[in-house]
């Protein structure tokens, strides 16, 4: 008998382990499986914490431990200027995002959180990374694969820091400049709008020839999630004001507003956020026609719906006033993942309360839930949650960056060439003897990033990144005997005296973002338009105007010999010399009315009132001279 009783015990043994294996198979862990299976199988395990869970997004700064496990968080954020440490390495970020979402897979059931960050023209909170041409000159370029490429591109930044998820492209339609969000919209043309949502397929990747209309796609481990936003309308609002009210008939919300979401859909977007402003007077936030009826019913959009930060607390006026019933109207309305970025547990607790009292239907939180599962399996984050190290030199790297100069170079518009047609001044020779550079922006990197550049607001100065100040790219680009002197702000008799051969002035807005944005008067303030006339009145003088918007020129017009929209090119200022020394031509034609006067406005193309100083694609050429 003892000879029987090894190979006996190893048989049951086996049985055991096929017992086991059998009994932890769990069917949504199993990427052979269908996609419904999957969320199907995974919803029906879930409780109602787990579920509200997953539709919360917390700040990573809150996104503790106990935090992700306790209330089984289903997504955290950086917000504008959050990070792990000043400077941070590409690989402190893959850390940070990794050890959050440690907690999260060590929960019960081991769903993995989603990590979201800006990413509006490149990386933009993170030090080094490529940043890219805000959309206000991209649109200028009317050139979808190189919108593309630079999505392309982002993704792979973004991913290079472990993160998987960004909130761009911003499909907004801006009607009036005065709106302090305006550089993050393409154009006031929805068609140009429609066309430059091609950044989502660089981002995403391409949608697979036979894919449903509406379901989310993300090709793997090199590309993101996007989101587009704002839902809906938010450029057209009164006077400009952030958050404010588009009062506009449904024909014109629907022909200017709501055609690049169309597009967005189609292209398989992973997410849409919605707009904190108010479509006459209903807050979109709370506009459950728009959202659940128009895009998820009629759109047929199936990835998930997401607040913008603290979004419906602002549902109310003032914010939070009656939080039960923003909460109730938020998630009625169909949002589905709502950022929360702090005060997290009392939205949890509202929500909670409110499905077991019946006031909110089982059938929401589960037509949240599946939609938000359902992104986070098309994008593998089941079977690849932990980021690695393989793609850390993508962050900044050569080609990125030669990329964003190509793109500095297609979106600059060439607004005035000398003061008659005959005699351009454009472009310039790079061998003569004595050049000024002057004006507040020639030489300041966080003035040509603009806002949303490792700050919410962006900052002055060239410490916050890495890049190519215009003044740097101007010596880079002339002949080594050329004399090249820079000051910010002469006097006229220092112009006078020193018999330059020309002037390069850079002036224009301060970096700013959302809410700080905003303005009635659209002037380039002081010193810009003292530099203008101290040194165009004195020299032969082109001006470059760096701008998240068209700003009031006509004061200054008649001075200037040639005036040159560069909009906020990023870290490579490299395109804005190429194309000042003849080594590319301009070609870009304006994607905005440039006004004459801010009393003009709102005034796009088209409409009765049009009188602009330079009209909607508008856009002096010149030939590459390569001299």
């Amino acid at each position: 008998m003892g000879r029987f009783s090894i190979p006996m015990m190893l048989f049951m043994l086996l049985c055991c382990l096929a017992a086991r294996t059998e009994a932890v198979y769990v069917k949504y862990k199993d990427p052979k499986q269908p996609l419904g299976a999957r969320v199907k199988d995974l919803m029906s395990r879930m409780t109602l914490a787990e579920k509200i869970g997953q539709m919360v997004q917390i700040e990573r700064t809150v996104a503790t431990p106990d935090a992700m496990k306790k209330y089984f968080i289903g997504s955290v954020l950086s917000g504008g200027g959050s990070v792990p440490a000043p400077e941070a390495s590409a690989e402190a970020w893959v850390n940070l995002v990794n050890e959050i979402q440690k907690e999260s897979l060590s929960t019960r059931l081991g769903i993995p959180m989603i990590y979201g960050i800006d990413a509006v023209h490149g990386h933009n909170n993170v030090y080094k990374a490529t940043i890219f041409p805000h959309n206000v000159g991209l649109g200028v370029t009317r050139d979808p694969q190189l919108i593309k490429k630079i999505g392309d591109a982002t993704a792979l930044e973004v991913r290079a820091t472990g993160i998987p998820y960004v909130f761009a492209p911003c499909i907004a339609v801006c009607r009036d400049p005065r709106w302090g969000r305006c550089y993050e919209s393409y154009s006031e043309d929805p068609k140009i709008v429609q066309a430059m949502t091609e950044i989502i397929p660089g981002l995403q990747g391409d949608i697979p020839a036979n894919s449903r209309k509406g379901v989310p796609f993300v090709a793997g481990k090199q590309k993101v999630a996007a989101c587009a936003k704002h839902f809906v309308g938010d450029g057209g609002t009164t006077k400009g004001i952030d958050e404010n009210n588009t009062v506009i008939n449904g024909n014109g919300l629907f022909s200017i507003h709501m055609p690049a979401y169309a597009n967005s859909i189609s292209k398989g977007v992973a997410t849409v956020m919605i707009s904190y402003s108010s479509w006459n007077g209903k807050k979109m936030h709370a506009n459950g026609d728009l959202v659940s009826g128009f895009l998820k019913g009629k759109l047929k959009f199936k990835g998930f719906v997401i607040s913008d930060w603290q979004g419906i607390d602002r549902i109310t006026s003032p914010p939070h006033a009656n939080y039960s019933y923003s909460v109730q109207a938020g998630v009625s309305a169909g949002i589905d993942m709502i950022m929360v970025p702090y005060d997290f547990t009392v939205f949890i607790d509202e929500l909670t309360n409110q499905v077991k009292n019946n006031i909110i239907p089982m059938s929401r939180i589960d037509d949240a839930v599946k939609r938000i599962l359902r992104v986070k399996f098309v994008m593998g984050l089941f079977e690849n949650p932990l980021a690695d190290l393989s793609l850390v030199s993508q962050l900044g790297n050569k080609e990125h960056r030669e990329l964003a100069r190509e793109a500095v170079r297609k979106s600059l518009v060439l607004l005035k060439n000398g003061k008659s047609a005959d005699k351009p001044l454009l472009p310039l020779p790079k061998k003569t003897l004595k050049i000024l550079v002057a004006g507040s922006h020639a030489d300041n990197l966080g003035y040509q990033c603009g806002g949303w550049t490792i700050e919410w607001q962006g900052r002055s100065g060239n410490e916050l990144t890495i890049g190519t100040t215009i003044l740097n790219a101007l010596k880079n680009t002339v002949d080594p005997t050329t004399q090249v002197v820079y000051s910010e702000n002469p006097d006229a008799g220092f112009v006078q005296s020193n018999k330059f051969s020309v002037a390069i002035v850079v002036v224009g807005e301060p970096s700013y973002a959302e809410m700080y944005g905003d303005s009635f008067n659209l002037t380039i303030p002081e010193p810009g338009p003292s530099t203008i006339n101290n040194v165009c009145g004195a020299v032969k003088c082109v001006v470059v105007v760096i701008s998240g918007r068209p700003v009031v020129i006509q004061p200054y017009l008649a001075k200037i010999d040639a005036l040159v929209a560069a909009w906020l090119p990023g870290t490579e200022g490299q395109g804005v010399a190429d194309l000042l020394f003849g080594d590319y031509g301009f070609t870009g034609k304006l994607a905005r009315t440039w006004f004459k006067t801010v009393d003009q406005l709102p005034m796009n193309i088209g409409d009765s009132h049009y009188d602009p100083l330079f009209p909607f694609g508008f856009g002096l050429t010149t030939k590459a001279t390569n001299t």
